[in-house]
């Protein structure tokens, strides 16, 4: 009998299935029966127009290069705008699809659904990313007209919405006051790891080239993500005993600057960028480091966000040192050193406190593990993906 719940989820920021969230989300409605196919861009290793991988049907377009400025933004936009609205069509007319599931950002997916309206499909907003913070923090800009766009497209995500998901308890918020959501339409779907991926594995000594501890980290690497505080920690430590090596493990518009910067630095001895990887070198790095670092800028947006790092660290049983915000401390609570925000020598010495202080690692990184096996774990929070659908169908 024919499949009766069928799925179209639009991601425009990252292929998939490199897109972990998105990956799980589909994986997963596909292992309880739903028909998913997948509109996304094409990446390194993602070339393929169309793809069946683990029963996902994934259609890919191209995209211009990434660029930094706001038009580069926006040409990027539009055309992956001008993409997913024929692909879809494509979708429908040869799968079929009851609900457009949109991925911010950016926060114009909604717009493609409103073509398919008139054939009683229904949308579905996941909130990745607050994108009036995200731009505010890319560009600088102050909250004027730009940012109340932005909150006007945002609004128009939960306006056309059926239910969203959102990552965690501060998006909830913004649900219902700023998207004006009922709170039982908004449904709290955390982004976490898969035990199956995220495994525990011998170190590799030879990775920390001869550096007694080795500090990792893995993330796209943008100008928000703070990468210029950890190399000014890096710089700090090597003016105090240079004990450590960094293993940095992740691409984004920000790497050649980052790299260059490090050169500038004189820290190529100690820090060491790995690129975007796959999951064996990123689990390679993971594994053998001693402890990981967030080094995120505190902001309006990071301050509300939870990283994917942050869980992915704790799954491995690693003690961490990042800044002091709302959810990255409801996620790693005693798993975590939290450094006075934006101040790149506080988080050094947390962590050369950490390299001198075996027992607390080991305390931190079993809290950690511990949390995400019993509560943040994708076998506990992907239950929310599960709940919102039956509701979206019943």
């Amino acid at each position: 009998m024919e499949n009766k719940r069928k799925i179209l989820i639009i991601v425009e920021n990252l292929p998939v299935p490199f897109d972990t969230r998105v990956w799980q989300e589909a994986t997963t409605l596909v292992q309880h029966g739903y028909t998913v196919s997948v509109i996304c861009p094409m990446g390194k290793g993602y070339e393929a127009e169309r793809e069946l991988s683990y029963g996902v049907h994934i259609f890919r377009h191209r995209l211009p290069e990434a660029g930094s400025g706001a038009l580069s933004y926006a040409r990027e936009y539009g055309t992956a705008l001008y993409h997913e609205i024929k692909l879809a069509h494509t979708v429908y007319r040869e799968i079929g699809f009851d609900v457009i599931h949109g991925c911010n950002p950016p926060d114009n997916i909604w717009i493609v659904a409103q073509f398919f309206k008139k054939y009683g499909v229904k949308y579905v907003f996941d909130h990745h990313d607050i994108c009036p913070e995200l731009f505010e923090a890319k560009f600088g800009k102050k909250r004027g007209l730009f940012y109340q766009s932005q909150v006007w497209l945002e609004r128009q995500n939960y306006r056309h919405s059926t239910v969203s998901f959102v990552t965690n308890n501060s998006y909830r918020e913004i649900a219902i006051t700023r998207g004006k959501m009922l709170p039982e339409n908004v449904f709290v779907l955390r982004s976490g790891p898969r035990a199956d991926r995220m495994k525990i594995l011998p170190r590799t000594p030879e990775l920390k080239r001869g550096f007694p501890y080795m500090v990792g980290y893995v993330g796209v690497i943008g100008k928000q993500e703070g990468l210029d505080f950890l190399l000014e920690a890096a710089a700090w430590i090597k003016q105090h005993g240079n004990s450590v090596f960094w293993g940095i493990v992740g691409g984004g518009p920000y790497l050649d600057t980052v790299k260059r910067k490090a050169a500038e630095m004189g820290l190529d001895d100690c820090v060491c960028f790995f690129g975007r990887t796959d999951d064996a070198t990123m689990l390679n790095v993971l594994n053998t480091a001693d402890i990981c670092v967030n080094c995120d800028v505190y902001n309006a947006m990071n301050d509300k966000s939870t990283m994917n790092k942050v869980l992915e660290y704790m799954s491995l049983g690693k003690p961490i040192v990042q800044f002091d915000m709302t959810e990255g401390r409801f996620s790693s609570q005693e798993a975590s050193l939290y450094a006075e925000n934006n101040n790149a020598v506080d988080m050094a010495q947390k962590i050369l406190w950490l390299t001198e202080h075996p027992e607390q690692r080991s305390a931190m990184g079993e809290f950690g593990r511990n949390r995400v096996n019993d509560e943040l774990s994708w076998a506990h929070t992907g239950k929310a993906l599960l709940e919102g659908y039956e509701k979206v169908f019943g």
